[in-house]
């Protein structure tokens, strides 16, 4: 008895000595992410003092590859190298992207109606990627009627066949979703697929305001999509015509693609990025934190829209 009261209460301490390290390695690596995300607010904000265009060669777009943390606090002269023994391997890696890469689903309705352009641009999206069409109708009914007081399309029309813009438009009927969508993932409320969802995830975002592509960082896909007369060829030019020089206006990207007859068309295109997203992870051994964020730079303030956290535990295959 005595053995076994003895091996529960050192199990039990062992337990509570686990659940401390393991919260106290989940805070560490939080407070690390807040340092990480401020940097990434202080890289934002120097380059928009520019106030010129946004593209891929400036340094918020270069991602920082997963390093040791040890080995900045070793290049510290506070810091002696026989502190650092014994400290489990911890590990920071991240990236800034440019959110207005991709299309917005926010574009697809403005103030209760459906708009042309980026109907055909999702349309267009989902006939590249092999997708039902029908589901871009889900989409635009879906943000519809998140609207109070917009008329509906019926379930019989939204599920089967192409409703046209002017079909949606006029349409009455049905109930109402009470909450907006914030990330891509939650457009399966509106009843699209968990596949497509996974297939548009890399090209369509959806942010709090509607806002223009920006040419500059879109990928050819994105950019294929967004303009109806631009073939998958020439956007892929004008991918590889912007590394060499990223585009200051939208009429030097139009020179590129002006023998097909493409057109961008300002306030559905632009050079200039407000809304970025911020990834974070860092690793402390088999554990995990990882960090999403999206800022909005105005001018030179950059605010955080939102944060989502979430942590793991990467398991340890053993070996044969």
């Amino acid at each position: 008895m005595v053995a076994t009261l003895s091996a529960a209460m050192l199990w039990r301490q062992w337990r509570i000595t686990e659940v401390e390290a393991a919260e106290r390695a989940r805070m560490q690596s939080a407070w690390v992410l807040i340092g990480a995300l401020d940097w990434s607010r202080l890289i934002l904000r120097e380059d928009g003092r520019t106030a010129g265009a946004d593209h891929l060669a400036e340094p918020w777009a270069v991602p920082l590859e997963e390093a040791k943390l040890t080995t900045f606090l070793a290049a510290d002269k506070n810091v002696s190298s026989d502190a650092l023994e014994g400290l489990p391997d911890a590990f920071l890696s991240g990236q800034i992207l440019d959110a207005q890469a991709k299309l917005n689903v926010r574009n697809l309705v403005e103030g209760g109606q459906p708009v042309e352009s980026a109907v055909a641009a999702f349309q267009k999206l989902f006939e590249l990627l092999g997708l039902p069409t029908h589901e871009v109708n889900l989409l635009v009914e879906g943000l519809r009627r998140v609207s109070p007081n917009v008329a509906t399309v019926s379930g019989s029309q939204a599920e089967g066949g192409s409703v046209s813009v002017t079909q949606l438009s006029a349409s009455a009927g049905g109930g109402s979703i009470p909450l907006m969508p914030q990330r891509v993932g939650d457009l399966a409320w509106f009843g699209l697929q968990a596949s497509t969802l996974a297939a548009i995830e890399p090209y369509v975002t959806l942010l709090p305001t509607t806002t223009p592509l920006n040419i500059n960082t879109a990928s050819p896909e994105a950019l294929y999509a967004s303009v109806p007369a631009l073939d998958m060829a020439g956007a892929r030019r004008l991918v590889s015509e912007r590394q060499r020089r990223h585009f200051a206006s939208l009429a030097q990207a139009g020179e590129v693609v002006q023998q097909t007859g493409a057109q961008f068309v300002n306030g559905q295109h632009g050079v200039a990025t407000q809304y970025f997203e911020v990834r974070g992870r860092i690793r402390i051994d088999t554990t995990w934190v990882e960090e999403q964020s999206l800022l909005l730079r105005s001018g030179i303030n950059v605010s955080v829209v939102w944060r989502q956290r979430g942590s793991g535990r990467t398991e340890v295959v053993p070996r044969p």
